[in-house]
């Protein structure tokens, strides 16, 4: 079941209960905020109250702080500061795993549905369009056909009329007759518009509506299972955190645990006995017998100064948080990177321009492959002209030959420096040729700079020159394919080979991307023909 098919013509219906669906995520997103702001204040009041009962620096050296009560108070206090940190992480991954997701997923679905109402809409306005045109050509119909009938009818009655003119009845008639052409053009057109709205009418129906509802449905049911995510989330951030809240509460189980109270009552003794002896007893004194005075004074035992009390053990400063002091970290201030890396040290250095020299000397292989390339076309160009222009790669040979040169001269340049640095400069080795255009002869040199002094009159020569070279040097390559020929190919240049049309060869190197194949005949010939000229099957 689905919306398309079931909840065809129910737009309203669907349109209110999408926009109730977003409400709803925006109201959850609402409470999750205000449950977050609970959990902050709670966690702000938790923390108050421990830094409000927590004891002074100057509270710390009393002698009750050596008893287990207060230092398993102190613990309590600890604990809840601990506790009061896992509801703002409460807080915080609330936010972040459901109202910030939310709000991003629900501006995304807004917007998605927004899309397909402006669709719904469009397709309903094209069909209300198509309809007024069908009622525009029904009523110029059915006003065109009234005239028409009227028209007949005075025709039919100024023919009756005896004292109406032949000309009179003639122009009846035509009018008649003119009124029912325009009519029946109406009718035509009135009927190409209905079938014209029907046929929208159906695809409406049919087509455009349930495919836009069936959008919203799944919009909807997305809608559904990601807030059904967030609900999940509710409780797993929670459940998150237990383990250490668990902790937190066996903390101060195991604070209230510690305290003994025997232990206590010894640390009072030894804070605070005395060690005098109890006074004894009086002795009687009889004045009647006249008893000395003196001796009566020195019978009692007991002080008459006031009782020195031992000095009391002070225990360290218990700090419940000890302030770390805070390291300078001076600013590391960047040195400014030079060409030739001098900023690095020597090993890094001679590294960064080894690199820079192996990147270079790609691009320069790459460009030497490409003006070989070229003269490769030019060549083929000039010698068959049906082919195309040779003027036309002037432009490419010429930037060609500049890109060259200054990849060179960049070469040269990173050699030297890696020589200073310590490093092996290797320069890299490519073929070379020599080709003409329009402003003179060019001639790709080597990277180091050298110049060659030979001179070869004939630029063919000197571009399939090395094709020979490579044919007898090296030994015969494994076919990788066969090729079947759609055009005849005289091959009369240096390093090419003739074929004729339906020939089969096979394929011994495939097309770097100059327009050549290098392919073998059964009798061993070898040789180049160009690429678009044949059907290529590789073996896989």
């Amino acid at each position: 079941m689905d919306w398309g098919t079931d909840l065809w013509d129910q737009y309203d219906i669907i349109e209110k209960h999408s926009q109730s669906g977003l409400e709803l995520v925006e109201k959850y997103v609402k409470f999750v905020k205000e449950r977050t702001e609970v959990e902050q204040n709670y966690a702000k009041q938790l923390r108050n109250l421990s830094k409000k009962y927590n004891l002074k620096r100057s509270s710390k050296d009393e002698p009750e702080c050596r008893l287990s009560s207060y230092q398993s108070f102190l613990e309590i206090l600890n604990e809840m500061n601990d506790y009061a940190g896992q509801r703002e992480l409460i807080a915080e991954n609330m936010m972040m795993n459901i109202c910030i997701d939310l709000t991003k997923y629900l501006q995304d679905i807004k917007q998605e549905r927004k899309t397909y109402l402006m669709e719904a809409k469009k397709a309903q306005q094209s069909l209300e369009s198509t309809y007024k045109q069908l009622d525009s050509s029904k009523k110029r119909f059915e006003r065109e056909w009234r005239e028409a009938d009227r028209a007949a009818l005075y025709a039919e009655k100024t023919d009756q009329d005896i004292n109406a003119t032949k000309a009179d009845v003639e122009k009846a008639k035509q009018q008649a007759h003119m009124r029912a052409h325009i009519a029946e053009d109406c009718k035509n057109d009135y009927a190409a518009q209905l079938q014209k709205f029907n046929k929208e009418q159906n695809q409406f129906y049919f087509n455009d509506m349930p495919l836009i509802f069936n959008k919203l449905q799944d919009l909807d049911e997305r809608r559904v299972r990601k807030l059904a995510q967030g609900y999940v989330l509710f409780s797993d951030t929670e459940k998150h955190v237990m383990p250490i809240i668990g902790k937190c509460l066996e903390g101060i189980t195991k604070a209230g645990t510690n305290v003994n109270e025997r232990n206590d009552s010894m640390v009072v003794i030894e804070q605070n006995k005395s060690g005098f002896e109890r006074p004894g007893d009086l002795e009687f004194e009889d004045y009647s017998q006249g008893i000395n005075r003196a001796s009566s004074d020195s019978s009692l035992g007991t002080p008459k100064g006031p009782m020195e009390l031992l000095s009391k053990n002070k225990s360290k400063n218990f700090w419940l948080f000890s302030k770390r002091s805070k390291k300078f970290t001076p600013e590391r201030i960047m040195p400014t990177v030079t060409e030739d890396f001098t900023h690095l040290p020597p090993e890094q250095r001679r590294k960064r321009l080894q690199q820079r020299r192996e990147e270079i000397s790609k691009e320069l292989q790459k460009e030497v492959d490409q003006s070989e390339a070229l003269g490769k076309m030019k060549d083929v160009y000039e010698k068959n002209p049906q082919m195309g222009d040779p003027a036309s790669l002037a432009s490419q040979i010429n930037q060609t030959s500049q890109n060259i040169e200054r990849l060179r001269g960049e070469l040269n340049k990173y050699e030297t420096w890696l020589a200073e640095a310590g490093g092996r400069g290797e320069t890299l080795r490519y073929k070379t040729h020599t080709f003409n255009n329009n402003n003179g002869a060019h001639d790709v040199h080597s990277p180091d700079g050298a110049q060659s002094d030979e001179s070869t009159p004939d630029p063919s020569q000197a571009i399939y020159a090395e094709f020979d070279d490579d044919f007898e040097d090296e030994e015969l390559t494994a076919p990788i394919g066969k090729c079947t020929a759609m055009y005849n190919f005289p091959g009369a240049s240096e390093g090419t080979i003739c074929m004729q049309e339906g020939e089969v060869l096979s394929v011994v190197e495939e097309d770097k991307g100059d327009g050549w194949t290098r392919v073998r005949r059964n009798n061993g010939d070898e040789g180049y023909i160009p690429t678009s000229y044949v059907t290529i099957n590789l073996t896989e």
